[in-house]
């Protein structure tokens, strides 16, 4: 299927690793040109580097700065339109997570974890809402997580600012559809990237066990997904989150149909 993609300008947040370098690929694969910029310089570098060697220099471009500088923020949405002649997608993906128990979390935390979670989506998503409001529109995707619909334990500020991601997306897409902008979330499942590799060590059979296909994600297992959402063809899917997570809860009991299948 051509996905109409081919010379479109798109964004990512947290763009150099894990399931944001994996969307950004599956764009580039498309024939898109993306810009990324995470905090950590190297890492942009890398992406650059790695990128441009495969699919062209002059489709790739990013910057280190954090998702919590409105000003870097804003200039960063300029200059990647003005590279690319315009931004027709931007991905909220950059985020982190701290675990511990509720009494020890501290007000540095919170401020912490809020400003690039929940804060990040805000101001980036206003960056490119200005950007794609004098455009013919554009498409926003949020990475939200599982632990907006189910939180966990130890993880009381992380679920909560994802809750809120997820209930920015609706609020944004009524706001934006007038201007031909279209607001979709993702909430992964239990991905194996570097956010969730401390709880996937200690509890990965618990997490495979709620998993109807009976295997964690990748993130590739995102990247396509996301590409089709942003394309013409998902162009009526908007105020909502897709569940992207092999089934996890999706029944109580799901090992009993690999029992069933087992005993043939």
């Amino acid at each position: 299927m051509d996905l109409k993609l081919s010379g479109k300008g798109v964004v990512i947040t947290g763009g150099t690793k894990g399931i944001g370098k994996a969307i950004g690929e599956e764009f580039l694969r498309e024939g898109a040109r993306v810009a990324v910029f995470s905090r950590n310089p190297r890492r942009v570098e890398e992406f650059l580097e790695e990128m441009g060697g495969r699919y062209g220099r002059d489709r790739v471009f990013g910057r280190a700065l954090d998702v919590s500088q409105e000003e870097a923020v804003e200039a960063f949405a300029r200059e990647a339109a003005e590279q690319f002649g315009g931004i027709q997608v931007w991905v909220n993906n950059a985020g982190v997570a701290i675990n511990k128990p509720f009494l020890e979390f501290t007000p540095e935390d919170w401020s912490y974890i809020n400003e690039i979670n929940l804060g990040g989506v805000w101001r980036c998503s206003r960056a490119a809402a200005r950007q794609m409001m004098g455009q013919e529109g554009g498409v926003i995707i949020n990475i939200s997580s599982y632990a907006a619909l189910i939180p966990h334990a130890g993880g009381a500020i992380y679920a909560a600012t994802k809750a809120g991601v997820s209930s920015l997306t609706k609020t944004l897409a009524a706001e934006l559809a007038p201007y031909n902008i279209r607001v979709v979330g993702i909430i992964p499942g239990m991905i194996e990237t570097d956010i969730a590799r401390e709880n996937i060590g200690k509890y990965k059979e618990n997490y495979v066990r709620e998993i109807s296909m009976k295997r964690l994600g990748r993130p590739e297992d995102l990247a396509k997904p996301a590409v089709f959402l942003a394309s013409p063809a998902a162009g009526y899917i908007t105020g909502t989150d897709i569940e992207i997570t092999g089934g996890k809860y999706a029944v109580q009991n799901s090992d009993w149909a690999w029992e069933v299948k087992d005993s043939k």
